[in-house]
């Protein structure tokens, strides 16, 4: 098991999407987003179910960060109850999760 999550979250247009991931990756508590166009979502939402064409976006991250991840992605998102699913990642190439923790905040560096 890896201290690496991938966190999946959905927003309306492709312009949120561009946007909040730009503003994950600046801020350094994602290394990537990944940006699905096109994806269906049917859910219900205060006592109506919903049928809405989404943007997905699939978040790497670290999970001492998720909380801070959590709470960037709240901030610039448009939803009153934004998706927030963290998955753990069991094992993935070394190279590529070295480059994860190059391209995140290193946990000194939010301490105060």
């Amino acid at each position: 098991m890896t201290d690496k999550i991938v966190v999946i979250s959905t927003c309306a247009s492709f312009e949120e999407a561009t946007r909040i991931a730009r503003h994950l990756v600046d801020s350094r508590v994602a290394a990537c987003v990944t940006i699905t166009p096109g994806v269906r979502s049917i859910y219900r939402w205060k006592g109506a179910v919903e049928d809405s064409e989404e943007f997905a976006l699939t978040i790497k991250s670290r999970r001492d960060l998720f909380e801070s991840l959590c709470a960037e992605l709240r901030k610039v998102h448009s939803y009153e109850v934004p998706e927030i699913l963290a998955l753990a990642v069991v094992d993935g190439a070394p190279s590529y999760l070295d480059w994860l923790d190059r391209e995140l905040v290193r946990p000194e560096e939010t301490e105060t």
